[in-house]
């Protein structure tokens, strides 16, 4: 018996033995990044590298099917962790074993491998699943639209919730395939290269390809009938556009608008860099949303924006986010002015070279059409808060920050900045005060108080952000910028346009 006892005693402590360390020690990832205004957003442990979705919908009943392959690599040991995800999971595999999963929070899908991950380790997650995204709800709303035709995804600062399970917030950016059956007839738009279409028993799969980091809010995905251009721009980058085609009586200005993209993107070019991605467009199905999105390399636009008539500035806003907010993206969603100002801002350099006004008038007129306690001060668009994260404070104040540089540093140190930001920061994550810093390192001048000044104080800035007298001969943009007058300054002719194109923002929720 005593011999017995020793030989499993012995036994288990050589299997003690061959446990590693780093499998006693796991504990589970975090079921957020942390965020300051979505706290929940993303999940701590690993980093997601690359996402494939093979999905098959049915317009007619918003079905979806799809099986996710996530690849990645884990960041602590790790015993368990979440998926940001909505729809009903039939099956986790991690690493070809099949795992635990239990739904907690709003939004959360708890995975426990078989056995513990060590830090470091490269996971294959696969997670198949089925629902009906319109029906799938977070406080009430989702983020998959159904259309006459289909149905349409595309929503900041949440959407892939609702089709595919994420790390989902823009610190764990990834590239993706995303392979979409539907029936023969409809059509499937997403991001990135349309790298195949095949057909087979009633239905058609397309299969898109991105290949360079992207965010999982940036992703999306259209159904439906469209009106389909291809093309290139003049530095060679295949164009694809996509029009609904029940666009009624807004089809040719979304028309006129959109197929602008081409000369947009080659005119950003020249301002922010080199375009950082492999294809450009835009897409706009019948919504009602109200709302634009900078999808990677395929913005979706809605229809209403455009009821006016052309609205070329909307255009030159969305494609100016591939740089600002697509390549260089936010750290925490407390620093969206790094996406917004800046787009903004491109918005005034269209004015500038379409002779329509300045950006210097458009600075002029916005800080005098405020007055000194106007709620529009009170927002800081350095850090708005998550109910102000798109008021036009950020937009328009935020925008005149970037003016206020512009005098003090001079065109060319400005321009500079903007391409070597982009170029240093490509694909990566970014603050505001990263922006500060590197701004003050280029230009060789302390430029704090400026931020602090159009940033961060409740406060209408004592002075407007008029130029010195020798910075306000010519602009590398487009015509002679203008200072203040005694008078308050006449409204530039692109005001009424940008306007619209904001208000395309600010609706989004």
């Amino acid at each position: 018996m005593r011999k017995r006892l020793i030989v499993p005693s012995a036994a288990a402590a050589c299997l003690l033995l061959a446990i590693p360390a780093s499998a006693a020690d796991a504990t589970p990832g975090a079921p957020g990044v942390g965020d300051s205004y979505y706290p929940y957003s993303g999940n701590g442990g690993y980093h997601v590298s690359h996402y494939d979705l093979r999905l098959k919908y049915q317009p007619k009943t918003d079905e979806l099917e799809g099986t996710a392959t996530l690849l990645a690599t884990t960041t602590q040991d790790l015993s368990r962790f979440n998926l940001d995800f909505l729809l009903d999971v039939k099956e986790v595999l991690v690493d070809g074993k099949k795992a635990t999963f239990a739904r907690s929070g709003a939004h959360e899908l708890e995975i426990t491998p078989s056995a513990a991950l060590p830090k470091g380790k490269d996971v294959t997650v696969v997670v198949r699943y089925s629902g009906t995204p319109s029906q799938a709800k977070v406080d009430g709303f989702s983020a998959w639209n159904r259309t006459p035709d289909g149905a349409v995804v595309a929503q900041e600062p949440d959407s892939a919730i609702w089709w595919f399970p994420s790390n989902d917030h823009p610190t764990d950016k990834a590239t993706f395939d995303i392979s979409v059956a539907v029936p023969d007839g409809y059509q499937t738009v997403s991001n990135g290269v349309l790298a195949s279409q095949t057909s087979k028993l009633g239905w058609t799969r397309y299969n898109w390809r991105s290949t360079k980091p992207q965010a999982t809010y940036l992703t999306t995905l259209a159904v439906g009938k469209f009106d389909i251009t291809t093309g290139t721009t003049a530095n060679g980058l295949p164009v694809l556009n996509a029009y609904s085609k029940d666009l009624g009586d807004n089809a040719t200005s979304v028309r006129a608008s959109v197929e602008r993209s081409s000369e947009v993107i080659d005119w950003e070019s020249t301002l922010f860099g080199p375009y950082p991605f492999t294809a450009v467009g835009g897409y706009v199905p019948n919504v009602k949303t109200g709302y634009a999105l900078e999808t990677q390399t395929r913005p979706y636009y809605s229809p209403s924006s455009f009821s006016n008539g052309a609205n070329v500035s909307l255009i030159v806003h969305e494609l100016a986010h591939q740089w600002f907010g697509d390549s260089v993206s936010v750290k925490d969603w407390k620093n969206i002015w790094i996406n917004e100002g800046f787009a903004t801002y491109a918005q005034w350099l269209w004015s500038e070279k379409e002779g329509e006004g300045t950006a210097q008038e458009l600075a002029d007129y916005v800080y005098n059409g405020y007055d000194a306690d106007d709620s529009f001060w009170k927002v800081k668009p350095g850090d708005p808060g998550a109910d102000k994260q798109f008021d036009r404070a950020v937009y328009n104040r935020g925008a005149v920050a970037l003016q206020a540089l512009r005098n003090e540093v001079g065109d060319k140190t400005f321009f500079t900045i903007l391409q070597r930001w982009t170029a240093e920061n490509k694909y990566g994550n970014a603050s505001v005060q990263d922006f500060v810093a590197f701004a003050e390192k280029v230009s060789g001048k302390p430029l704090a108080r400026l931020f602090d000044t159009w940033l961060f104080q409740t406060a209408k800035p004592a002075t407007p952000p008029s130029p010195p007298s020798s910075a306000a001969k010519g602009a590398k943009a487009g015509k002679p910028r203008t200072s203040l007058t005694a008078d308050k300054p006449k409204e530039p002719k692109s005001w009424k346009k940008i306007q619209e194109a904001q208000a395309a923002h600010v609706n989004r929720h």
